[in-house]
């Protein structure tokens, strides 16, 4: 599955708001991202992707990823010319990353340091 576009941050008590029927009890927002009509929060359990579909983007598809599931992910920073950063998370059993593409105005490092903290557990 690959997901493509840029992303910039949402303030994750916002998104803890606006997304709340879709947490367990107590589960907590750390990141939170959108894409142009999509979503990406990073919670204290999982990694959400919420893909809006169609024209009208009624449609929604909530992808979860358990952190246990992920077995290695690749950070690319931005440079000089590709003034976009690069994340890649790889899923057990699957050959293929997940790919999301975050503008420079994203803490790539913030990203990072969130998915080490709940996936080396």
């Amino acid at each position: 599955m690959a997901l493509f576009g840029n992303a910039h941050t949402v303030n994750p008590a916002k998104a803890q708001n606006d997304y709340a029927r879709l947490f367990g009890n107590g589960e907590q927002v750390y990141g939170a991202y959108v894409l142009i009509r999509d979503t990406i929060l990073l919670t204290d359990r999982r990694m959400i992707f919420i893909d809006k579909q169609g024209i009208t983007g009624k449609k929604t598809e909530y992808h979860s990823v358990p952190y246990k599931s992920i077995s290695h992910f690749a950070v690319e920073t931005a440079g000089h010319f590709d003034m976009d950063a690069e994340l890649k998370i790889w899923i057990s059993g699957s050959p293929t990353p997940i790919e999301k593409t975050f503008t420079k105005g994203v803490d790539i490092y913030e990203v990072q340091a969130i998915l080490t903290q709940f996936v080396a557990r």
